[in-house]
């Protein structure tokens, strides 16, 4: 408990100092992805957002599995994601073994991917929801109260990042603020595919070395991924830095 309690205030530590200057939201959120799987002792975890439309969009998660799994219900319309985003309610210990009435076809895809049991945490400020955190665990149906309150407070943690100190007073500058943030996501998708064909690993490593590349020379993530797919940065150099720690 006590290792686990100290890798939080670390966690939001990092997070407050990394606020306070120029940041990269993909990854701060990434971080925070990370973090949840570490200190929920759990499978994979996922970080979704909705554009100015209200579309839901990946933007972080702690393995390429669970991104796949987490596009796999967006473009199935079906999910613990969509309905807490919905509702702006969370949902807890959703055992995937017994209950397979609520999302078919998600259940089946994240059983097969090993996982037994999901959560989902609002990402949200006063009455606006902007996303969630999707938590999946593969060794147990269930999360305790203690779990669930550490999963929201990094759900808190992520809309932090999100809204920085930003607070917007209007849902069209909430909006233009959150499209930033999925702009770079993309680009950095992007990346991924680039690097991943080019050095010839999978797309789990891609980004460790997009990551370990930005940590090396202190630049932004998103930074670093525009310049490998515009050409101004070639593939090379990024394997000459070791992936980033995850989390």
């Amino acid at each position: 408990m006590a290792t686990r309690e100290a890798l939080l205030s670390r966690t939001f530590v990092e997070l407050a100092d990394t606020l306070v200057d120029e940041f990269d939201v993909i990854e701060v959120l990434t971080v925070l992805a990370d973090r949840c799987v570490a200190l929920l002792d759990a499978g994979a975890a996922g970080i979704l957002l909705a554009d100015r439309d209200g579309v839901l969009h990946v933007m972080a998660a702690s393995t390429e599995q669970a991104r796949l799994l987490e596009l796999f219900q967006l473009q199935n319309h079906e999910g613990p994601c969509l309905d807490c985003f919905t509702t702006g309610t969370a949902i807890v210990n959703q055992d995937l073994r017994t209950s397979h009435d609520r999302w078919p076809a998600f259940q089946a895809e994240a059983l097969a991917a090993g996982f037994s049991s999901v959560q989902a945490l609002p990402l949200h400020l006063r009455d606006i929801t902007i996303g969630a955190l999707n938590v999946f665990i593969d060794d147990r149906d269930r999360l305790s109260d203690a779990d669930i309150a550490v999963a929201q407070a990094l759900a808190d943690a992520a809309t932090i990042a999100v809204l920085r100190d930003q607070a917007p007073r209007e849902a069209r500058a909430l909006s233009d603020h959150l499209q930033g943030a999925l702009s770079s996501r993309t680009v950095i998708e992007q990346a991924k595919g680039v690097l991943a064909e080019r050095a010839g690993v999978d797309m789990d490593e891609a980004f460790a070395l997009l990551r370990g590349y930005a940590r090396a020379h202190d630049v932004l993530l998103t930074s670093v991924a525009t310049g490998l797919v515009e050409g101004a940065l070639a593939a090379g150099l990024l394997l000459e830095h070791p992936p980033a720690a995850r989390g």
